[in-house]
């Protein structure tokens, strides 16, 4: 083979007469003996990959090869195809040195395929086409790191209405005829990839191709392989004909494993196998995952998975009985025996794997060697696939499309994955730092990005090794030292340059999430493993990043500038942008002329360099600089105030008053003043407050990554202290401004409500809990911010008055919904309003009418406010008064002090026996008569303090009064019945059902007694809305859904009298029930019985059927006692009654018809 040495003959032959001798040669090896037809090479060309051709052929390749750029060699190879027979093995085997040794091979393969196949399809020539599918499957061989995969390219050649096939009907069926005619020699995968993704087809010729695929199913059922036994996860990317569908099951089931341990959910394709593909699911999947075993004392995930399938009926019973007494059995036997069954894994592949990277080694260091890399790396690629294969049994088959599953609280790997991933990392720390002790690490030519790539083509190797990632970087970062880092970091380095072959990455964890995480690109997911918590995670970062950075920089220093954006991540430089100024401070300034130094890979390799002085060097670089300017790069304001907020205070690098510094620079100096196109704020504040509050509610909505069990608890309070200053400012200015103080809406509440209007709606559960958990987290942010914030102070004419019609709007559209017992706001807000208020009457001229002007408006417009008050005004007074009696010294404002009597007069009327005054509107009054009873036990005085009620007096009498003392029964009425709903849904709020039930049986009573009209507080159609539609309008909208449940509590208070007295009782009551159903039909919002099956309620009225069964047990005895005035106004419910219960409706028809027609009926009946 020395004679084909090239240096040999550099001075003594003319280069040209060497090509044409290196030509000659090579022609001659490819034409030799050329007696393999093409069915043979079909057959048997697996056999010639690289790594199974004899070693002198492929040497003596690789040393033709010297003499010839690829493009010429591969013309070469064209040519000879063209004008000679060729010696198949040979060529084939040529095509797998080619696409191993020579980089550039890929995409000149790519264009000879092509245009092979418009020669091919011009001319209707099957030899053109032999020759590009034998090509496209040989290169294809070699894996997706050169070259890639067969059904991939298969896809894209022909799956598409614009592939070749696709001119006319006549280029349509020669391809069907030419894979037809390949049919009796084609081995199963690539059968299984002609099926799967078929060529496209016109609809009108769809009877090609179903020829087709049954021609090539039976060709499958003579291999004895059945396209139903293709497995759930099958990789067709591959053409190892040795996974049987014993061992693909095996996978399926793994790969099913680690699906489920993820969502806690059995995998749809698992649901999908057990009905569509049934003899695959019964005869390959269950035996795999029911393969007996000892079981573990703890519950594992494949108990937990066989324990859900059984309970969905997925496991046939006799098969899991087989399963459980064979696992039994072999309890037993182990017993007995003393002894552990163990698995035994052949080493010999896993010996011969390392001896191979040992080779590997020697070669990298050796810079004359270097040419035998391409052909080393193959080799231990194969090596490799005989490690991953013997552990195949316990392997996943990840395919390109579908995303790698990492757990990033508890990363899972297989002990022989972890083996082979340590092995492999190890392999390529080793090389880096042996070739960079003797070159710098530019000079080692693409030695390590080959092996990388080579990796990543095994993409059954991508979990453990993305998983094993996790468990450096993530959970062990900090302990590395710095050979690791810099190992890790340039690993981390080629691996971005090898995305194309990597999928992306599902991170979950470790809690289910009421939305799925989105896939994350392997640059995001460095972000998610690189973590800036406390001290040591803060330096560990900020050295990886630096590493990562500064050795691309050193590797790759001759790309151009858009070449090194493209390979840079840009999650790892966004970490230097926020890293590098926190702990710099010389970053945080313009820089001086010494960024103009160049940087060596020594000065970074050296193990004892500060890493504070490393990261500097890196960042004065003009070059690093450029890149920073890049859009790709920027770090926005948002984007920093999530890492921000997810750093610890109390375990940050920085003191107290150094964060402060860096904080206000960042704010005030970096983001406000800079444009918007490079992440900043315009110079504009309420854009800056605004983008606070929106990553604020972001951060605080997303859960805790570093403590996986529970969310993060608390706002950083030094961005909060900011976001205060900020948003007073905002306050200042605008009592500066001239003219009029802003007549616009309010900034603050209109963020809060543009949040809720965007939300992209996954499950309605999902939805419901992440509004209720944004409700709070909007609840929180407006109690830490200046009480004054709430209110509007505006300018009319001469007078100053408070605008509260933003906020108002607010706690009717939203914030309601997260009310205290469903009609009252949380103390919190309540008394942050009040202060608020009080707070801000100090810009008007006569501020105690300033606060009455705002109460007053609040009866109409949000009496949500009055209730809270009247439910917290014994915690709330002394607050108020102390703050009144600061600002002002002077007497409470009117309204104010009204409040304070109405709750003064509720206890007296309770304890002492005195009049109780009643308000206008009375149902005021009634709130805070309902929270004082709430208030005082031992219960007992209630009932005699009902009796009293409006007839304490001789103006009772009068009409007025009689009307609003009426208003205040049916009010206080309101008040227990939405207490009853808060016992149901809201137990912890310390509302008892049983008492709340009493307490409203007492009311209707009363009301009863007195012959006093209360269905109307239920009628959705009143005709005085005045009346009690501000109470419904106060409560929360689930409360208010669910008031036809505490309407059918009351059914013992439900008498004849009623029926006859009240004409629209009928009406309400068929409303109510056809609510009733409503809710139970669509399964939202009823509440459920205790599970442990002790309701609190004896009745049973917290069990939705039992509510809805004691419902039409009234209405059905109810309505043949009902009035015929009662039927007038039901025919707009008749429609929706006879739907939902037809009998009901039946019922309802028969007695709603005039006398005469029930009468001839019953006539017509006799006969």
């Amino acid at each position: 083979l020395n004679v084909f040495s090239v240096p040999v003959y550099k001075s003594a032959v003319h280069p040209d007469s060497l090509q044409q001798f290196f030509r000659h040669t090579l022609t001659e090896v490819l034409t030799y003996n050329p007696l393999l037809k093409v069915s043979d090479a079909i057959h048997m060309q697996k056999e010639w990959s690289f790594t199974r051709t004899c070693s002198l052929l492929t040497a003596l390749y690789r040393k033709l090869f010297v003499a010839f750029s690829a493009k010429e060699s591969i013309c070469q190879l064209q040519q000879v195809l063209e004008t000679h027979e060729v010696n198949w093995q040979h060529v084939l085997s040529c095509v797998s040195t080619l696409v191993v040794c020579q980089a550039e091979a890929e995409q000149l393969f790519k264009e000879l395929l092509s245009h092979l196949l418009i020669k091919a399809f011009e001319n209707y020539d099957m030899e053109n086409m032999i020759t590009a599918f034998l090509i496209a499957r040989q290169a294809a061989l070699e894996g997706p790191a050169v070259f890639m995969p067969y059904s991939e390219w298969f896809k894209a050649s022909f799956g598409s209405a614009g592939g070749h096939h696709g001119s006319s009907k006549k280029a349509l069926v020669f391809l069907f005829e030419f894979l037809s005619e390949l049919v009796p020699f084609e081995a199963a995968p690539y059968l299984k990839v002609h099926i799967m993704y078929p060529p496209f087809v016109p609809t009108k010729h769809r009877s090609v191709l179903l020829e087709y695929i049954t021609l090539a199913k039976t060709r499958l059922a003579d291999l004895k392989v059945a396209i139903e036994d293709m497995g759930l996860y099958e990789d067709l990317s591959s053409t190892d004909e040795s996974v049987q569908p014993q061992g693909q099951a095996l996978r399926d089931v793994e790969k099913a494993l680690q699906i489920f341990e993820n969502t806690k959910k059995i995998p749809t394709s698992v649901i999908e196998a057990s009905i569509f593909r049934r003899p695959y699911y019964t005869s390959w999947f269950l035996p795999a995952l029911l393969r007996p075993r000892v079981l573990p004392k703890t519950p594992d995930v494949r108990m937990a998975f066989i324990d859900s399938l059984k309970r969905a009926d997925k496991i046939p019973s006799n098969l899991y009985s087989t399963y459980t007494q064979a696992c039994h059995a072999m309890k037993e036997n182990m017993l007995q025996d003393g002894s552990k069954v163990e698995t035994s894994h052949s080493k010999e592949p896993a010996e011969q794997l390392k001896a191979e990277l040992a080779e590997l080694r020697t070669l990298i260091v050796d810079q004359a060697k270097y040419e035998d890399v391409p052909a080393q790396i193959a080799v231990i690629s194969d090596r490799l696939a005989s490690v991953l294969g013997h552990s195949s049994d316990e392997n996943e088959a990840a395919t390109l499309n579908s995303p790698v599953q990492v757990d990033i609280s508890a990363p899972r790997l297989e002990p022989c994955h972890q083996s082979v991933v340590d092995l492999l990392l190890t392999s390529f720390c080793q090389n880096l730092i042996a070739a960079s002790y003797f070159n710098p690490p530019d000079r080692p030519g693409p030695c390590l990005s080959l092996f990388v790539k080579m990796m990543c083509g095994h993409r059954n190797l991508l979990p453990a090794l993305l998983a094993r990632l996790c468990q450096l970087i993530y959970h062990q970062g900090p302990s590395l030292k710095d050979a690791h880092i810099l190992g890790l970091a340039a690993f981390v380095i080629h691996l971005s340059e090898s995305r194309a072959l990597i999928p992306e990455v599902e991170a979950h964890f470790g809690i289910p999430q009421p939305v799925p995480e989105k896939a994350l690109s392997i640059s995001e997911y460095w972000n998610c493993l690189l973590v800036c918590r406390t001290e040591e995670s803060l330096a560990f970062c900020l050295r990886f990043c630096t590493a990562a950075a500064s050795y691309l920089m050193c590797k790759f220093s001759s790309y151009s500038h858009e070449d090194l954006c493209a390979l840079l991540p840009p999650s790892l430089v966004k970490k230097l942008r926020y890293i590098v100024p926190r702990l710099c401070l010389e970053a945080r300034g313009i820089l001086c002329e010494e960024a103009k130094t160049d940087l060596t890979w020594s000065s970074l390799s050296c193990p004892s360099l500060n890493y504070k002085r490393a990261s500097l060097s890196l960042w004065k670089q003009a070059r690093f600089q450029e890149l920073l300017k890049e859009k790709t790069f920027q770090l926005s304001f948002r984007e920093w105030l999530l890492l921000e907020l997810e750093v610890y205070p109390e375990k940050d690098i920085l003191s107290a008053s150094e964060r402060q510094d860096f904080h206000y620079w960042a704010i005030y100096q970096r983001y406000l003043p800079a444009p918007s196109a490079s992440g900043g704020c315009d110079g504009d504040l309420e854009k800056a407050c605004g983008i606070i509050i929106n990553t604020i509610l972001d951060s605080s909505q997303r859960l805790d990554l570093g403590s996986c069990d529970q969310p993060k608890k608390s706002v950083n309070p030094d961005i909060l202290c900011k976001l205060q200053e900020m948003v007073l400012e905002l306050g200042c200015r605008r009592k500066l401004r001239s003219g009029c103080w802003d007549a616009q809406r309010h900034f603050l509440f209109e963020i809060l409500q543009e949040r809720l209007k965007d939300r992209k709606r996954g499950s309605a559960l999902g939805e419901q809990l992440w509004r209720q958990q944004e409700l709070l987290l909007h609840r929180r942010i407006l109690v830490s911010l200046p009480a004054s914030a709430l209110i509007f102070t505006c300018q009319k004419g001469k007078k100053t008055t408070l605008d509260c019609e933003d906020f108002f709007r607010f706690v009717n559209l939203e914030l309601k919904n997260v009310c205290s017992r469903g009609y009252a706001l949380s103390y919190d807000i309540t008394a942050h309003f009040f202060r608020g208020l009080l707070n801000a009457s100090l810009d008007c001229e006569e501020s105690a009418e300033g606060v009455n002007d705002v109460l007053a408006v609040c009866q109409t417009k949000c009496p949500t406010v009055l209730f809270s008050a009247a439910l917290w005004w014994p915690r709330l007074e002394p607050v108020l008064c102390s703050q009144w009696k600061r600002l002002f010294g002077a007497p409470l404002a009117e309204e104010l002090e009204r409040l304070r009597e109405w709750q003064s007069s509720a206890t007296s009327f309770l304890s002492s026996g005195v009049v109780f005054p009643v308000s206008d509107p009375p149902w005021i009054s009634a709130a805070f008569l309902h929270c004082t009873v709430q208030q005082q036990s031992p219960r007992g005085r209630e009932r005699n303090a009902l009796k009293r009620l409006g007839a304490d007096t001789e103006q009772a009498r009068q009409r007025i009064l009689n009307s609003l003392f009426l208003q205040l029964l049916v009010s206080l009425l309101f008040f227990s019945l939405v207490d009853l709903i808060s016992a149901k849904i809201a137990p912890k709020e310390g509302v008892g059902f049983q008492a709340s039930l009493e307490w409203s049986l007492e009311i209707l009573q009363c009301l009863e007694e007195r012959g006093m009209s209360w269905p109307l507080l239920f009628h959705s159609a009143e005709e005085d809305p005045r009346k009690y539609h501000v109470l419904r309008s106060a409560v929360s909208d689930r409360h208010s859904r669910l008031l036809p449940v505490a309407f059918y509590s009351l059914t013992p208070c439900f008498h004849r009298e009623l029926l006859t007295r009240e004409q629209t009782f009928l009406y309400v009551a068929l409303d109510l029930y056809i609510q009733l159903l409503r809710l139970f039909v669509d399964g939202n919002d009823l509440p459920q019985p205790d599970r442990a099956g002790q309701s609190p309620d004896p009745a049973g009225h917290g069990d939705p059927l039992e509510v809805i069964s004691t419902a039409r047990r009234f209405l059905l005895g109810a309505i043949p006692q009902c009035p015929a005035q009662s039927f007038r106004n039901i025919q707009p419910l008749l429609d929706a009654c006879e739907e939902l219960d037809p009998e009901l409706g039946a019922t309802l028809l028969r007695f709603s018809r005039p006398a005469g027609a029930m009468e001839l009926d019953d006539e017509l009946a006799l006969f």
